[in-house]
């Protein structure tokens, strides 16, 4: 996640401190890279575990992953529930159904040897969410959520979601350059639908509240020139229930990795996970596993119902089309034809062509 490189970037301010004059910090005690723990027990489906490392200052590609670890779930009582290792790094649980307020924790082995676990955190069940609802402001779309808890067995929540649109490029292409030749097109590539999951942490609690009640609780905000709106936009949320110590957590992880940039900020919080070696009290170790099941809810937003006095910005406003001679023209992929007549081959920059540049031209199966 890029959230955990800038929580390593943070980590490491944190040990030279601030100042004034431009220095260059000695940081050699730090570190070379830090153990991330990303992901949590479902209590109710699948729990899915990525064990990887950071990356040290000044190191470029991907981050490493812990790869050939044993992992496992354990409740207090001593039960167990192995996680087998699918892509590498990456571990899951079969579907598990456990009782609500267990005490269960996630114990591990690397493949170096070195033992670890979180802390034992009560199982939590996430009340489901009333409703996504939408409404229209002086600043865009805003999107809210909506949910109570009647048990009031959780006053502290935490959202995510996903976004999916629908869009078409500028130009639809019937021809395309294949073995040294125009040829017709097959593929369609000027319907796409573009998607995207942002980091952004979004938490919420009601402990000041007399009823369990979140209302209007806001998810995110969409300009009115947002090219996500020009068709059909839908937007997936999740919610999660916390416990006080993982809201805590993630109160300061949002607070670092978002409010972090000016002198005006908030100094940087030492972020404290629930993750620890169980040989070496001293090793820092990335991330907070909580307990929870997740549930989550879907709504749709066609272009009709939006004011129509909103601009219809496609992202494809600067798109020349032009005519050719040559067939050579599309032979480095910059250029894709569009058509041909007798006054040439039609044909503009891929980018305005192939909308698989900016999506996927394979409709999803949730979608209206």
């Amino acid at each position: 996640m890029n959230i955990w490189l800038r929580v390593y970037a943070i980590m490491l301010a944190l040990l030279v401190g601030s100042c004034i004059e431009p220095f260059e910090p000695k940081v050699a005690d730090a570190p070379s890279s830090y153990l991330v723990v990303d992901g949590a027990i479902s209590t109710q489906g699948v729990s899915t575990i990525r064990l990887s490392r950071t990356l040290g200052l000044g190191q470029g590609g991907k981050a490493p992953v812990e790869g050939k670890a044993r992992v496992y779930i354990e409740e207090a009582s001593g039960r167990q529930y192995p996680l087998t290792e699918g892509p590498v790094g990456t571990y899951s649980s079969a579907a598990l159904s456990l009782t609500a307020e267990t005490g269960v924790r996630l114990h591990f082995t690397t493949s170096s040897g070195r033992e670890y676990v979180s802390d034992y955190t009560p199982a939590k069940y996430t009340p489901p969410i009333d409703s996504v609802s939408w409404k229209i402001g002086d600043q865009g779309l805003q999107i809210y959520v909506n949910a109570h808890d009647e048990t009031n067995a959780t006053r502290y929540f935490r959202w995510s979601y996903e976004e999916t649109w629908e869009f078409r490029s500028r130009y639809a292409s019937y021809l395309e350059y294949k073995n040294k030749k125009l040829v017709d097109r097959q593929e369609d590539i000027n319907h796409c639908w573009g998607q995207e999951a942002p980091s952004t942490i979004t938490l919420g609690n009601t402990v000041r509240l007399s009823r369990n009640v979140v209302s209007e609780q806001p998810i995110t905000l969409l300009p009115e020139r947002s090219t996500k709106l020009i068709t059909k936009y839908s937007i997936l949320v999740r919610q999660y229930a916390l416990s006080l110590e993982e809201y805590t957590y993630w109160e300061a992880l949002r607070k670092n990795t978002e409010s972090i940039g000016t002198l005006f900020d908030p100094l940087p919080t030492q972020l404290t996970g629930n993750v620890h070696n169980l040989t070496d009290a001293s090793e820092e170790v990335l991330g907070f596993v909580g307990a929870q099941s997740v549930v989550e809810q879907r709504i749709f937003i066609d272009r009709s119902d939006l004011p129509p006095s909103w601009p219809r910005v496609t992202g494809y406003e600067s798109c020349p089309l032009d005519t050719a001679t040559s067939e050579d023209l599309f032979a480095d992929g910059k250029y894709t034809p569009i058509a041909m007549d007798k006054a040439g081959i039609y044909y503009s920059t891929t980018e305005c062509i192939d909308c698989r540049k900016r999506g996927v031209n394979v409709r999803p199966s949730f979608w209206k």
